[in-house]
């Protein structure tokens, strides 16, 4: 399909299985030969997959989660604002995080499976599957891993997991890595300094179809 255009919204999805699981409603900033470059304003209305108590799947081992019914929920973005950019090849995304003050604090790799593009006309978007394993880099190109014992845990449940093939999720991060440590695009300070336009609105309501089935 064409590339997205600058400013048009687009729903960033995770997708679990066939199950829609997180919905965030993004402006385009780029679309070209590097990747798709998308802006998540503050305040944003999103949707979450959440038990039938409220609680996330953070909230809970995920032993419980398994067994219990979900829904979508409506919300808001409680986070800071994110330039997330995912690039032409890879299996990953980057978010650059904000502080309070709004300047750049940190880059956040997003280990997922990209799936498909689709366009509907009223709604747009991405489809992804988080892999969960993430990766925080500091501007000093320091960083860690993160969530290990959650992907560790989850993969011990491979009927309910989502993730198939650990080594490949293990290797991207290491890949990605490299790129980090050699201070290379994306980590080499493009877009640290981003400002969105300010005639874009915040999204306070999902869009007709942001619950569409999922695309692969």
């Amino acid at each position: 399909m064409r590339p997205f255009a600058p400013g048009q919204p687009v729903l960033y999805r995770h997708i679990a299985g066939d199950r829609v699981v997180g919905v965030r409603p993004c402006r385009v900033v780029s679309d070209d030969d590097r990747g798709l470059l998308l802006w998540l304003a503050r305040a944003s209305a999103v949707a979450v997959e959440v038990a039938v108590d409220g609680r996330r799947v953070r909230d809970m081992p995920f032993t419980e989660w398994v067994t219990l019914d979900r829904h979508l929920r409506e919300a808001t973005w409680q986070g800071p604002a994110i330039l997330k950019f995912l690039p032409r090849e890879g299996r990953y995304s980057v978010w650059f995080f904000r502080d309070d003050r709004d300047r750049f604090a940190a880059w956040y790799v997003n280990l997922e499976e990209p799936l498909a593009r689709w366009d509907d006309g009223p709604a747009a978007g991405v489809d992804v599957i988080d892999q969960d394993l993430d990766i925080v880099v500091a501007p000093d190109h320091s960083w860690r891993w993160k969530d290990e014992d959650e992907f560790a845990e989850r993969l011990a449940l491979p009927e309910h997991y989502w993730v198939r093939d650990a080594a490949a999720v293990w290797a991207e991060g290491h890949r990605v890595i490299e790129l980090i440590e050699a201070g290379k695009f994306p980590f080499d300070g493009t877009w640290t300094d981003f400002h969105p336009d300010p005639a874009w609105p915040v999204p306070h309501a999902l869009p007709p179809g942001w619950d569409r089935p999922a695309c692969r």
